[in-house]
């Protein structure tokens, strides 16, 4: 198992008060607090070899490009893809499906083709595909959930009998925690011919994941839930895939050449990355990455499904709280999300509760509104989610939060 308190010691924000309060951090599902070694590798770059990548031959600018590079090389293994040019950088996971749909999907959907995701979906992995969607007249269609927790695979056979183009849903709920079987959803899809997409925002930073036994055609993923800085995130993709699909960007370092009329694009993964990028991005997810596995994907996992149980646990004492998305029978197929709700309070008024005692949770729809609203029927809830960092006191001290508020807001109101 971790050990947490040594892990605490890395992160410098957990060292500072939230409204006089020791800060309690529990919206990693949202971002990811940032480590000691991360902030010092992005100091480093800046103070030691900031330089534009693939343009100087000089001696700091060949190191900012080695640096960029190999942290494509870092994350390539990280996932299990054959080698850094399936991977493409991007700002964050919604890019990456977004270049999928505007590469891929613009080139090979035509009228009449089907798109099939889930209902548990995030935005970024709905609206893109509506978009196209509605711009190729092809049809948009829904796999149903059971109970309103866990994929409903009966009905996801059936829907592949109509033969989609593509299928798209996300590895792990942001909203729900429910983890999704990505490999034999991704088996079953290629069997109908479909190619997938897999959202891995959520399953990246906190399960060992691997392309290689996964099998899909595309996998999006976000820096900033897994350590790294905002404004960087990746598309993973085969390679045999990413030669086909033409660039979405035009501009320097995605070309080969450019003449007045006509252009020839650069070589895998350049193609895609126009333009100076995030290249401070990339040298913090190398350290991220670094860091995640020297703790280890695994023992991560274990510290988490630790967490989430006995979160699970306290909350079913009470009976005026309603946890939404697997129950605790179920650890092994959840995150460490847990969406709530508490009788007659509204989430936003919990959350200010929350922030008055120092503990960061987030309350809403969570970017996914026809799940929360139409599946969930609710307007918001309130969301927990644990990383790391995270301790059982923490816990303790967010579920008397939870006690505070139901006092404060629903003295008249009756159990859930």
């Amino acid at each position: 198992m971790l050990d947490v308190e040594r892990i605490r010691k890395d992160f410098p924000i957990l060292r500072t008060k939230m409204n006089g309060k020791p800060l309690i951090y529990l919206d990693s599902t949202a971002t990811s607090q940032k480590p000691r070694q991360v902030i010092n590798a992005i100091s480093r770059f800046y103070r030691s070899y900031n330089a534009n990548i693939h343009r100087g031959i000089y001696q700091i600018a060949e190191k900012a490009t080695d640096e960029y590079i190999d942290s494509k090389t870092v994350l390539a293994k990280f996932i299990g893809a054959k080698g850094y040019r399936e991977i493409v950088y991007v700002r964050n996971a919604t890019e990456a499906i977004n270049l999928a749909v505007l590469s891929w999907g613009d080139k090979n959907v035509v009228e009449g083709d089907r798109i099939l995701i889930s209902k548990m979906e995030h935005h970024s992995n709905i609206v893109p595909w509506q978009m196209l969607a509605k711009k190729k007249n092809a049809v948009l269609d829904y796999i149903e959930l059971r109970d309103g927790k866990t994929i409903d695979m009966g009905d996801y056979a059936k829907k592949l009998e109509g033969r989609p183009k593509i299928v798209a849903f996300t590895h792990a709920s942001n909203v729900l925690g429910t983890i999704n079987d990505a490999q034999l959803m991704t088996k079953m899809a290629h069997e109908a011919g479909a190619m997938v997409l897999v959202d891995g925002a959520q399953s990246a930073p906190h399960m060992r994941v691997s392309m290689r036994e996964i099998g899909c055609d595309f996998f999006a993923l976000s820096g900033h839930k897994m350590l790294a800085p905002t404004g960087i995130g990746a598309l993973y993709a085969k390679e045999e895939l990413l030669e086909e699909m033409p660039p979405v960007y035009g501009g320097g370092d995605m070309i080969r050449s450019v003449g007045f009329q006509e252009s020839t694009w650069n070589e895998l993964p350049w193609k895609f990355e126009s333009g100076t990028q995030n290249i401070e991005g990339g040298i913090g997810m190398k350290a991220a990455i670094r860091y995640l596995k020297k703790l280890g994907m695994d023992d991560i996992r274990e510290h988490e499904k630790d967490l989430t149980g006995y979160a699970l646990k306290r909350l079913c004492e009470l009976d005026y709280v309603k946890v939404y998305g697997p129950g605790i029978k179920d650890i092994d197929h959840r995150l460490g999300v847990i969406a709530f709700g508490i009788d007659g309070v509204h989430s936003h008024d919990a959350a200010a509760i929350f922030d008055s005692e120092g503990i960061a949770i987030r309350s809403g729809h969570h970017c996914a509104m026809p799940l929360v609203r139409e599946i969930i029927n609710e307007a918001a809830v309130s969301r927990m989610s644990f990383y790391i960092y995270n301790t059982k006191q923490e816990i303790d001290i967010a579920v008397e939060a939870i006690g505070k508020a139901r006092k404060m807001f629903a003295r008249n109101a009756s159990p859930v």
